[in-house]
């Protein structure tokens, strides 16, 4: 009998060949043939919403710092998944779908809160001790609506940098979708469809006159009584003029504008110097006003003007901007959109 131990057997390693790749450099199929690329549905949607903003294939993969082929399969992956097409790319510029315009609204604000989560959080939980908030509006909106709106916010929240942008219609639309201010604060009167508006405070058209004035004993006023005498309105590109305008063409009354001037201040002052009468939305009629200016509700003939919070769709607010918002009106905007007709920015 050997009493001598076995030499040890030799074991035969075996080598698992690693997954082939794709293009772009990415792992292939998995089991079930499914891409590698849903493994991060949030790379898919930033994907996505890169190229719907930049327009191009080319411009995402470079902002992303991404190759082309990369992008493209991510979008590849996000439709299979979704089981919808979302771009027709059969054109130089990538065009949306109906089921690529819906992602689109959902996927931004997404992507935009990803892309600041770190800050956001700090904010919430730190407090606003810092940030930047623009808020477009006109001159009207900036003098009678807002002031005590930004005494309240100025003593929640000093340390945040509020701007103030003093523009209307274009310009107003135009802050808006370069992202150069968070919001506006204004009244619409045609609501483009990429910008949602919701409207908070209502004002009841008002005719203002001297004291003096013929029709200034008179409790009800008709357009008829108006048409003999010369208005005073702000420019025709602005809303005021155009509601006017329409208003007397429907009713088929003649009607003439003796001046038109910007400025409800300075409308009010030469209403008072008896250069003429207007018709003024409510917003600006303050009590030192009955002292100098007969003052008549013309509700019956005129649409009440309504100011609110407008903005982007698909646009994220970001802490600073929401606490604005809420106190215009508490839960009237947490990343959801409003779209309902009403006027343009005065």
């Amino acid at each position: 009998m050997n009493n001598r131990a076995d030499p040890p057997k030799k074991v035969k390693k075996t080598r698992r060949s690693a997954p082939k790749k794709r293009a772009g450099g990415e792992a292939g199929a998995e089991s079930g043939g499914r891409f590698y690329y849903k493994g991060n549905r949030h790379k898919q949607l930033k994907a996505f919403v890169s190229v719907v903003k930049l327009g191009t294939l080319t411009r995402a993969a470079e902002a992303l710092y991404l190759s082309q082929p990369t992008i493209s399969l991510q979008l590849q992956a996000l439709e299979r998944e979704l089981g919808a097409s979302l771009m027709d790319r059969r054109r130089r510029r990538i065009n949306l779908t109906d089921a690529g315009e819906a992602l689109y609204e959902l996927a931004r604000p997404l992507v935009d809160g990803w892309d600041t989560l770190d800050r956001d959080f700090q904010a919430r939980v730190k407090g606003l001790k810092g940030g930047k908030l623009t808020i477009a509006a006109g001159t009207s909106t900036i003098q009678y609506l807002l002031p005590d709106l930004v005494r309240r916010y100025r003593e929640r929240f000093p340390a945040v940098q509020l701007q103030l942008a003093n523009v209307t219609g274009k310009d107003g639309m135009a802050l808006l979708r370069a992202d150069d201010a968070d919001f506006a604060v204004g009244s619409m009167l045609d609501v483009p469809n990429d910008i949602a508006w919701a409207p908070v405070h209502h004002y009841d058209p008002m005719l203002i006159m001297p004291l003096d004035h013929p029709l200034a004993n008179r409790e009800k006023i008709t357009l008829e009584d108006i048409s003999p005498y010369g208005l005073i309105l702000p420019p025709q590109r602005l809303s005021t003029y155009r509601l006017v305008d329409l208003v007397f063409q429907q009713r088929q009354v003649p009607y003439h504008v003796a001046i038109e001037v910007g400025g409800w201040d300075v409308i009010k002052e030469y209403v008072a110097m008896g250069m003429g009468i207007s018709i003024v939305t409510g917003i600006c009629i303050t009590a030192a006003d009955s002292e100098r200016l007969a003052v008549r509700n013309m509700k019956q003939f005129f649409p009440p003007r309504s100011y609110g919070v407008v903005m982007r769709k698909g646009k994220f607010l970001s802490p600073e901007a929401q606490a604005f918002v809420d106190l215009i009106r508490p839960g009237l905007l947490t990343h959801r959109d409003y779209d309902e007709p009403g006027h343009s920015q005065r």
